[in-house]
């Protein structure tokens, strides 16, 4: 989950399959409203599983969108089947 989600938030959209991005949505959801917050605390549980890069893009540009959100932060979009094994595939990306 951290790798899918550290990937969401840096390129703030990916292409993935339908149960990993159904699976990483409330994940997300509780990542960013900590972020929300913004304070010292948030900022240190936050920097124990992403890097500083992310903690610092999740903050300062992706938090200032979402201010008057109370969540929904992200959507699902279904698509096709994969065609090697055929696995659901969706792509999920940050609401602007």
């Amino acid at each position: 989950m951290k790798s899918l989600a550290r990937e969401l938030f840096l390129k703030e959209k990916i292409k993935t399959t339908e149960t990993k991005a159904k699976e990483l949505l409330p994940y997300i959801e509780k990542k960013i409203t900590r972020a929300k917050i913004g304070d010292l605390s948030s900022r240190r549980i936050l920097g124990r599983e992403f890097s500083p890069e992310v903690v610092k893009k999740l903050i300062n540009e992706i938090t200032p969108r979402y201010k008057e959100r109370k969540g929904g932060y992200a959507r699902i979009i279904k698509l096709g089947p994969r065609k090697s094994d055929g696995a659901k595939m969706a792509i999920i990306e940050l609401v602007k």
